[in-house]
């Protein structure tokens, strides 16, 4: 497939690096998680985000919690959010947050609720053609209550992409490993329901899974400071890299580009 360049410079060199599918997209998105330091590699991964918003605009951001270190207090958001994404926000790009364990350190994160207009805790929402589920996958969560919630929300959903996101993994070769709970109790409605996609952050790294029951669970994890991971057997593609990921919705087809902090794309695949 052809691929347009996406131009960045960095240091007063100007690097080339393969970016985004040359056809026409639909509907384009991004996602980001572990984000929330203040720090240079934050402003390293809004960077290629804010360059990507300029030659192709985005039609929103998940935020795929760890919002705020380390604590989640919201008097630290102009420095680790507002100031970060301002070309983002300024160009009006919503950002659709769930919360992370860090995020629910201070007040049990009812003030990033209030400062993002979050619905709930948990909650989903439509655009461009794709249906987005964000979950609270805090330990403090009221599982079954949420879970039955997502299985009517699935049941009742007519989108031909589905995308379910919350901060912690189901599956992963990083520092967490796999999730017991999430393996016995999401899983199970993921598939049923025939998601196209889990996303989560949480282990400050990249994996995206071979298709575990038709689902790609994608950890997405790089925009504060890496821990290594390994390879599992699930394992399609796994990197200790500062990142984001860009997807694009063609018809039914939903393609994603995992995008280094150089411009460089190291991963992309066309689900479903």
């Amino acid at each position: 497939m052809r691929r347009r360049e996406l131009l960045r410079v960095i240091g007063g060199a100007a690097l080339t690096s393969i970016a985004l599918p040359a056809h026409a997209a639909d509907f384009r998105f991004a996602a980001i998680a572990d984000t929330g330091t203040g720090g240079k590699g934050q402003y390293a991964v809004a960077k290629v985000l804010a360059d990507v918003q300029a030659r192709s605009p985005l039609g929103l951001v998940l935020l795929g919690g760890d919002n705020i270190y380390d604590n989640g207090e919201i008097t630290k958001i102009k420095a680790v959010f507002e100031r970060p994404y301002a070309p983002l926000l300024k160009a009006k790009v919503p950002f659709y947050p769930v919360l992370g364990n860090h995020d629910v350190r201070t007040n049990n994160g009812e003030d990033e609720l209030r400062y993002f207009k979050m619905p709930g805790r948990y909650y989903t929402f439509n655009a461009g053609g794709i249906q987005f589920f964000a979950l609270d996958t805090n330990v403090n969560a009221d599982w079954e209550k949420q879970m039955h919630w997502l299985e009517q929300a699935l049941s009742r959903s007519t989108a031909p992409i589905k995308i379910v996101y919350g901060h912690h993994p189901v599956y992963s070769s990083g520092h967490y490993g796999n999730n017991p709970r999430s393996v016995r109790d999401l899983a199970p409605i993921l598939k049923a329901h025939k998601v196209t996609l889990y996303l989560n952050g949480h282990e400050h790294n990249y994996e995206r899974t071979k298709l575990i029951d038709g689902i790609t669970y994608l950890n997405c994890g790089g925009g504060a400071g890496l821990r290594p991971v390994g390879h599992s057997e699930f394992t399609a593609l796994s990197r200790s890299v500062l990142h984001c990921v860009v997807f694009e919705r063609s018809g039914s087809k939903l393609t994603l580009t995992a995008l280094g902090t150089d411009g460089q794309a190291f991963d992309t695949v066309t689900l479903g």
